[in-house]
């Protein structure tokens, strides 16, 4: 102990560690004069005061300055550094002292080697102007600028040429300008100057791998259909391109093909595919060798085709690697950022693209491959599932089941879709949904009510699902309900016309026009040309009591559909309306001529001719109503009222004896018939009129007999019948169809010529009716309205 001393408490422990001495001190070297003195002289040159003399001084010292230069220096002191400075001298490294370095010298622009340059950037300059409006889209701005460049390059040509420096053309700059302006004129489709202007870099020597530019030469043959000079200059390309450019080789291979695809030549074609499939699979190779084998009718190699083309590495990421594995929040937010970059969308888009090659090329082949198209379907699905597109082979079941619905073999269908009510949730939900879509087909409103629950609780935000759902509800008349379901649906898929479409209609239904025209307008600006939304709101503006505006956009659905007859019904309807008879009639006639068998139209123009004093005319009009609804007398009646309007009693007297016949207790038809015998001095008259008589009594006792039979309740039904009269006729301005009034038949007591054609009233209401309500399905294939619904059931039923 008596070795360790007890440190003082004042002592500071870390003193002398902040000492340090102030020549190290770099911080204020700005602020010392001397060292900044220092700087500023010229490497250790200073003003000789005076110079010692040789023979007092000895030798002369290191860095000394002689007759007014310094000495060099010596490998044994530093430069600019001595024992014994000379007076007057200062330290100047970098020369500073002498002031600042004088200006560069100016550029002649007038020299030939510097015009050759500035000649030399206004043509590339051009050439990137040619390339970025070409880019841009603007193809006839960069063929001026492509021409702009070629002629200034060709006069910098000749300025070399004048300059003596013909021997350094610069070969780059030309075959830039060449090959610019050759792909300017064939994107211009200038197929012939783009040919000419290959064939110049083509044959120049100079150029090297000039070659492969019969490539695009090959293409331009392709565009102008002239197969067999593609063919050629493929191949020479093809001669031209080492083994070592194996991706370029194979890319023509496959262009040469193609071409022997468009001249019908399989065999050749597929040489060349199998070829590409054996060096350098991929799946656009594998689906065009399929195509190939399909066209010759080769089962067992379209099947060894197809399990190549599933077999086709495509060399991308597992999804599983953009999935957060722990808690890391760096690695996490790296995930997130490479999750929806360029690369991964191009990985995701090659995948969907094969996918797509894949699904055609089985449904092309199922039905053809094996006896029957489910066997077919069926060896693909097992070919699938043992592949790397597993989840494909569940498409291929529902795209079986509608091959099903195409040859109308809906049990099948059903059946099939059945299956997949124990799959994964979306599997569950695709199958469950055109189930639904079925059974609302087949009006079995309770399955598809059935099978939209279904497809809804398998997954909940597809739309398809909520429409078909929203559908089964619309049936059953609860409008508020459907509506909640298709609003649902949009709020799932903003752009899912068919519920944009059904709500539309479920508004109107609710008389919420305004609303609905909302709906439609929104539907109009997605499908700019629909004939059914453009007539949905035509319908809404007639109904909202613009007839103008109804107009309006019925003449949008005749310009997209010229041969409709309901919208041409509809058009005459309205300018009916309007008083517009000549319109009207116009528009009538043209609806007759497409659809000749419309009950309303006929009687419309039948009406017209009347109106108008040609009941000749009018006759083929009834008598075709009368082919359409032969048990309906009323027809035959006009057609007997013209012939007498129109003098011939005798054609008149025929037809209403032939009425007679058919139709023996005819009030009406006995009448004319006693008038016409009166008049014309015939002996049946008292025969007809003895019928007529039986006929009237006869008439008058089941009258009795009815009144008797419903004594206690005639008045209040009376009542009843008066009351929907009344509405009938406060509604009857707008959406109901009324009967052709039959007022210009006489009574018994009037001459037949006292009939006034005018007196015939035929009004036409909107053809469609309630039938316009029909919603759509909530599968992708609409379910339009009666005068629309021209259904397929095509691939279209597997929803979004």
């Amino acid at each position: 102990m008596e070795n360790v001393h007890l440190a003082v408490e004042d002592d500071d422990l870390y003193s002398g560690y902040n000492d340090y001495n102030p020549t190290f001190d770099s911080e204020e070297l700005e602020n010392d004069v001397g060292f900044q003195q220092a700087v500023r002289t010229s490497h250790g040159r200073r003003p000789p005061s005076r110079i010692p003399m040789a023979s007092s001084m000895g030798r002369p010292m290191t860095g000394a300055v002689q007759d007014g230069a310094a000495r060099p220096m010596t490998a044994v002191r530093a430069a600019g550094y001595t024992s014994s400075l000379t007076r007057g001298s200062t330290f100047d490294p970098l020369g500073q002292s002498r002031g600042p370095a004088p200006p560069l010298e100016a550029k002649n622009e007038d020299a030939a080697e510097e015009k050759i340059k500035i000649l030399e950037k206004k043509v590339n300059d051009l050439i990137e102007e040619s390339c970025m409006a070409q880019s841009m889209g603007s193809l006839q701005l960069a063929l001026e600028k492509a021409k702009e460049a070629g002629r200034k390059e060709r006069a910098l040509v000749r300025q070399r040429e004048q300059s003596g420096n013909g021997d350094h053309i610069n070969l780059d700059l030309t075959y830039s300008v060449l090959l610019n302006l050759a792909n300017q004129y064939a994107n211009n489709e200038m197929y012939t100057e783009a040919l000419n202007s290959y064939q110049v870099i083509v044959k120049n020597k100079m150029f090297n791998n000039a070659g492969r530019l019969k490539v695009n030469m090959a293409n331009i043959y392709f565009k102008q259909k002239n197969y067999p000079k593609a063919i050629k200059f493929y191949r020479m390309a093809l001669d031209q391109i080492s083994n070592a450019h194996k991706e370029m080789r194979i890319k023509i291979m496959q262009n040469i093909g193609v071409v022997f695809v468009r001249m019908g030549q399989y065999t050749d074609a597929i040489t060349s595919f199998e070829h590409i499939m054996s060096e350098s699979p991929n799946i656009k190779t594998g689906f065009n060798l399929i195509l190939c084998y399909y066209a010759i009718g080769d089962r067992d190699r379209m099947k060894k085709a197809f399990q190549k083309l599933i077999s086709v590495p495509l060399g991308i990421d597992d999804e599983d690697k953009y999935i957060p594995s722990n808690d890391d929040a760096t690695s996490n937010m790296v995930i997130e950022a490479i999750k929806n970059d360029k690369l991964h969308q191009m990985e995701r888009d090659l995948k969907v693209l094969a996918e797509k090659y894949i699904m055609t090329a089985a449904k092309l082949i199922a039905p053809v491959i094996e006896s029957s198209f489910a066997t077919g379907f069926d060896c693909c699905v097992d070919m699938v599932k043992s592949s790397q597109y597993v989840e494909l082979a569940n498409d291929l079941e529902i795209n079986k089941a509608i091959t099903y619905l195409r040859q109308k073999d809906f049990n099948q269908a059903v059946e099939t879709l059945k299956t997949f009510e124990k799959k994964d949730s979306r599997v569950k939900s695709a199958a469950a949904t055109n189930l639904s879509f079925l059974y609302f087909l087949e009006k079995d409103y309770d399955q598809a009510d059935r099978y939209a629950d279904l497809a809804m609780n398998a997954d909940r935000y597809n739309p398809a699902a909520l429409i078909n759902k929203g559908n089964t509800v619309f049936v059953k008349q609860d409008y508020e309900k459907a509506a909640e379901f298709y609003k649902e649906a949009l709020r799932n898929d903003s752009s899912c016309t068919e519920a944009l479409y059904n709500l539309g209609l479920t508004y109107k239904r609710l008389h919420r026009l305004e609303e609905a025209l909302d709906c439609f307008l929104k539907l109009h600006a997605i499908l700019r040309n629909s004939a059914q939304v453009m007539y949905q709101l035509g319908h809404l503006y007639e109904l909202l009591e613009d007839p103008q505006q109804a107009i309006e956009w019925l003449m949008q659905v005749i310009s997209v559909t010229p041969t409709d007859p309901q919208a041409l019904a509809k058009l005459g309807e309205l300018h009916d309306g309007e008083g517009d008879k000549s319109q009207a009639f116009q528009y009538y006639y043209d609806s007759f001529r497409y659809f000749p068998s419309n009950i309303d139209v006929i009687e419309w123009l039948g009406a017209y001719y009347i109106e108008t004093q040609f009941c000749e005319k009018a006759i083929q009009y009834f008598e075709r109503a009368t082919l359409i609804q032969p048990t309906q007398v009323k027809w035959q009646l006009m057609v007997a009222s013209c012939y007498r309007r129109s003098g011939n009693y005798q054609k008149a007297l025929e037809t209403y004896k032939d009425i007679h016949r058919k139709f023996p207790e005819n009030v009406e038809c006995l009448r004319f018939l006693v008038r016409l015998c009166t008049d014309m001095g015939l002996k049946e008259v008292q025969e007809y009129a003895t019928m007529l008589k039986k006929v009237e009594k006869l008439k008058e006792i089941r009258e009795q007999r009815v009144k008797s039979g419903r004594e206690g309740s005639a008045r209040s039904r009376r009542e009843g019948s008066a009351g929907s009269k009344s509405g009938h006729s406060s509604n009857s301005m707008k959406g109901e169809r009324l009967s052709a009034k039959m007022r210009s038949l006489p009574g018994s007591n009037e001459p037949y010529e006292a009939s006034n054609p005018k007196e015939l009233d035929a009004s036409y209401v909107d053809p469609l009716g309630p039938q316009m309500e029909r919603p759509k399905t909530g599968a992708k294939k609409r379910v339009d309205d009666d005068d629309f619904a021209d259904e397929e059931l095509g691939d279209d039923l597997l929803p979004e």
